[in-house]
């Protein structure tokens, strides 16, 4: 069984696509750095105790400016 559950972290990040982003971004990062942000995890497995860090709020989605139109977000600063 997944901990924590799916419903759970969607009151967190509201998104399935930027929930799972956000925890493999953490979850690549867990396991090249092993720089654990909690005392101790249930999960084994980096995805897992990167989905742990998002439940418990140490790792957060950064929102967008708004400002910005989304065809100007994709253009790269040249």
């Amino acid at each position: 069984m997944l901990y924590p559950s799916i419903d759970k972290l969607m009151n967190v990040i509201d998104s399935k696509y930027s929930l799972v982003t956000v925890a493999a971004k953490r979850a690549r990062k867990l396991q090249e750095d092993h720089n654990p942000q909690l005392e101790k995890y249930r999960s084994h497995k980096f995805v897992g105790k990167a989905l742990e860090e998002i439940y418990n709020g140490v790792l957060t989605m950064k929102e967008p400016d708004g400002d910005e139109s989304e065809d100007e977000a994709k253009q790269d600063p040249a």
